[in-house]
């Protein structure tokens, strides 16, 4: 699966792939342009569907034959019923959401297990460039200047994982990656440019 040339760019989505059962229901929340999808549909025979806020991205996916529909993640996750999907995905879009709480509820509760990923705002590129330059870093997983990223909340590693101890969500699995590869979970505060957790209630 992670040579899937679709998810080639994306680590984090290859072992999200790698992990999901095959045959599952699945929701990817923030699908894009459906990259992750096609892959589960095609190599794992799940049925899977999408929402995207951005009309051009579920266009795309459409086109593609893929189950996807425009939302905001933010409000329509709540239309969904209980326990509707095997899986739910949220990738890259915890960050940029109104109500991360209110919105990992809503995973955990359409969702029997769900697959997070974020990118760690602890990585230490990102430290050293704050520390040297004295502005926002702009870097290959955030690209764009502090007035132009959809970013509101700037989470790291150990944020979430005291985030999930609170709400006594159990961590069935997590990864690490930086540089495109995947790295040991040893110091990952600091060492891992994003993260994906693998969640269940």
């Amino acid at each position: 699966m992670n040579g899937s040339p679709a998810l080639s760019r994306r680590p984090d989505l290859a072992k999200i792939a790698d992990h999901v059962p095959r045959g599952a229901r699945v929701l990817d929340v923030g699908c894009g342009e459906g990259d992750l999808m096609a892959v589960l549909q095609s190599e794992k025979d799940c049925d899977a569907r999408g929402m995207e806020i951005d009309a051009e991205a579920v266009a795309k996916a459409v086109s593609r034959g893929l189950s996807v529909v425009q939302g905001d993640a933010d409000r329509d996750l709540a239309d969904y019923p209980d326990a509707a999907f095997d899986v739910a995905i949220l990738s890259q879009t915890l960050q940029t959401a109104q109500r991360p709480e209110w919105l990992l509820d809503q995973l955990l509760r359409i969702g029997e297990r769900a697959f997070v990923s974020f990118p760690n705002f602890a990585y230490w590129r990102m430290r050293a460039s704050l520390m040297v330059n004295g502005r926002m870093p702009v870097t290959r997983h955030l690209p764009v200047s502090w007035y132009e990223t959809p970013n509101i909340h700037h989470l790291t590693v150990d944020d979430f994982r005291e985030f999930l101890r609170a709400k006594d969500v159990g961590v069935e699995n997590c990864w690490f990656f930086a540089n495109g590869r995947e790295i040991g979970g040893r110091r990952a505060n600091w060492r891992a440019e994003h993260a994906v957790f693998q969640l269940r209630r």
